[in-house]
């Protein structure tokens, strides 16, 4: 009787699991609410907390209720998030809205606001299509992105292309209006949440297409504005990246490494060096396939910035790599890109943002795309999907006609920018934003790249630097010093994440095999388990046969099937599935039952923790979808095992 209870027992438990799995399977998403009874413009606040790198401090959270499309008198309402971090100082100055850059990210982390809060607060207002009530999610292009060969190939730029169109559907037929989520929409949020807060005029400090929305803001409500910061400024037309830029940026860097000894103990000149082992990527590391244009794309993305806290995503990083001659460091390369490029953006709200700059990334292709560059044209076709890309098929807003070149604002502006920016060159704040500023000033700060290494370098520099600017209007960068590029300063090269890539996932899969043989080896010599070893076994094997299981399957994508993602249900599901129902199986029945019961077990075991496993993969998507796969698959090959000892009484222990 003890024991039927304790099977009762683990009954409940193991179907639990399996409940909250299908629980997260089928939960409606977690987004903003616009409260009831609410109208435009309103916005309900209470205290909170806010994480900052100087600790957690007291802010007001709230929602605030816009309009989706101010150009539709009839539009539904949507909510954001609105966060503030109020001055400690009792007879604070203009607060600061901060504007971070994307498109397609957040703007509701900022742990740098602790530097600017002293005198101001700081107040964060959510980005729509990303913070708020409506996320514009396009789950369709992330997972064509991962399941292509290669990720901006020829092959693989149409199929993109086609479910961006296939998501500006979907979101369409859901009632939202994507023309609502451009940078004009966004400035107006801005606008509410100023009023609303009770602010007469306001700072901003922009970073990267932030600078953009700041841009805007100034030429639609210059009274509004009492100064704005821009670091890493990107004036209209260039939300795509010019191969003949980058080149001229690899240039700088060779006259870095030059004057480096490390660097230029290794080549004599870096440019031609990364032309030529970009022009000749192999195909493959040993049997490993190695995807051109994800080391191409990963590699203008490493170039943005070259501070220790940006690695191994930094330039010194991806120079040590070109320059190692190790085939295994451009592979690592292939899978981070894999990994990390296509769900690194909401990729509905980028193509409603990104629309403003259409017309210019479309001349540039007219125009004959790439030179012969380089990197090539696979960063700006990442974003925009070559020629026939997104643009195409993604409603452009009436809102960004009047916004797609520079026009003269009044309002004091302060740009910041590296003198080796790879994604926002100084040059382009100079030329062009610049001489439209009747009160603007810019700094360059020699040797730092994009945002990132602003926010690294002598915080104190900067901290300075933006807070005397917005007191007072005078632009001090003198607490700045050159920090030159150390191109030495590689902690986790590109070769080293490569043998641990290899070295985990090898390492972890013939460990589970041992692990399975030798419980083989034991059911089959001494009969099976006792009770209390069979039990702790089936709960101690489950994550290294799991993982182990995965990580077979891991193998098979990156030498036979290139076109899979590492952490689909195809990568997952099988070996996972496999390994834990045999272990199960191993642990929970004896060798000494009949024969009939014995294929039961194991088909009920194998089978349950396949099914198991394809729940998992569902309940949760990216990289955290194998802890679930195994999570499903332990539960689910245990409660087959149950529940055909229950029917049964043949199968002894399987809750013991």
């Amino acid at each position: 009787m003890a024991q039927f209870k304790s099977r009762v027992v683990a009954l409940a438990i193991t179907a639990g699991v399996l409940l909250s799995l299908v629980y997260l399977s089928v939960r409606p998403e977690q987004t903003l609410a616009v409260p009831e009874g609410a109208g435009a413009g309103s916005l309900t606040t209470e205290q909170c907390d806010f994480s900052t790198e100087a600790g957690t401090v007291a802010a007001d959270c709230g929602t605030l209720v816009v309009p989706e499309s101010r150009n539709d008198p009839a539009s539904e309402l949507i909510a954001l998030p609105v966060i503030r971090v109020r001055a400690t100082s009792p007879d604070p100055g203009e607060p600061v809205f901060r504007l971070g850059g994307g498109p397609g990210m957040t703007n509701m982390t900022f742990p740098q606001a602790s530097r600017l809060n002293a005198d101001h607060d700081v107040v964060l207002v959510g980005y729509r299509g990303v913070d708020g009530s409506r996320r514009l999610d396009c789950p369709e292009v992330g997972l064509a992105m991962q399941s292509s060969d290669d990720l901006t190939g020829a092959e693989a730029l149409p199929t993109t292309t086609r479910t961006f169109e296939l998501c500006a559907k979907r979101l369409t037929g859901d009632g939202v209006d994507l023309t609502a989520y451009s940078i004009v929409q966004r400035v107006e949020d801005l606008e509410a949440a100023r009023t609303a807060l009770g602010y007469s005029t306001i700072n901003l400090v922009s970073s990267s297409a932030g600078t953009r929305t700041a841009m805007i803001y100034s030429w639609r409500h210059p009274d509004s504005l009492n100064r704005s910061a821009m670091i890493s400024v990107n004036p209209p037309g260039h939300f795509f990246w010019d191969p003949r830029t980058t080149d001229s940026q690899f240039e700088q860097y060779s006259e870095l490494c030059r004057a480096d000894a490390t660097c230029s103990a290794r080549t004599p000149d870096l440019a031609a060096t990364v032309r030529d082992t970009a022009a000749d990527i192999p195909e493959s590391w040993g049997p490993l396939r190695i995807k051109d244009t994800g080391v191409r794309v990963l590699s203008q993305y490493a170039m943005h910035h070259n501070g220790p806290a940006s690695a191994p995503n930094n330039a010194p990083t991806l120079v040590d790599a070109y320059l190692s001659g190790d085939t295994g460091a451009l592979w690592a390369m292939s899978v981070l890109a894999d990994v990390t490029l296509p769900t690194s953006i909401v990729w509905g709200e980028f193509a409603s943002f990104a629309a403003i700059d259409a017309p210019a990334a479309q001349s540039y292709y007219d125009d004959g795309g790439d030179p012969g560059s380089i990197l090539g044209n696979a960063s700006t076709d990442f974003l925009w999907g070559g020629p026939s890309g997104f643009s195409t098929v993604w409603p452009d807003s009436p809102d960004n006609a009047e916004y797609r070149t520079t026009r003269p604002s009044d309002v004091e502006t302060l740009l910041v920018s590296g003198s080796v920016d790879f994604s926002t060159p100084a040059r382009f704040a100079t030329d062009e934003l610049l001489p439209s500023l009747s009160r603007g000033q810019q700094v360059i700060l020699p040797d730092l790249g994009h945002t990132a290494d602003f926010w690294e370098h002598r915080p104190e520099a900067g901290q300075h630097l933006l807070t005397t600017f917005f007191d007072t209007g005078e632009v001090d960068s003198s607490r700045f010093d050159t920090r030159p590029v150390d191109f030495a300063a590689v902690p986790l090269s590109m070769s080293t994440i490569a043998k641990l890539l290899i070295g985990v996932t090898v390492t972890g899969a013939a460990l589970a095999l041992l692990l399975l043989g030798a419980m083989a080896r034991r059911w089959y010599r001494r009969g099976g388990f006792g009770p209390r070893a069979g039990v702790w076994l089936r709960v101690l094997t489950v994550v290294p046969l799991g993982l182990g299981g995965w990580f077979l399957g891991v193998l098979l994508v990156w030498t036979v099937d290139p076109d899979d993602f590492v952490a689909s249900a195809t990568a997952t599901v099988p070996g996972a599935g496999l390994l834990i129902g045999l272990g199960t199986y191993l642990a929970a029945t004896r060798r000494d039952l009949p024969s009939r019961v014995q294929r039961a077990s194991l088909i009920a075991a194998i089978g349950g923790a396949l099914l198991g496993g394809v729940l998992g993969s569902v309940a949760v998507p990216g990289l955290v979808a194998p802890v679930t796969v195994i999570v499903g698959a332990a539960a689910a090959a245990n409660l087959a095992l149950l529940v055909l000892g229950l029917s049964s009484r043949s199968v002894p222990r399987t809750a013991s």
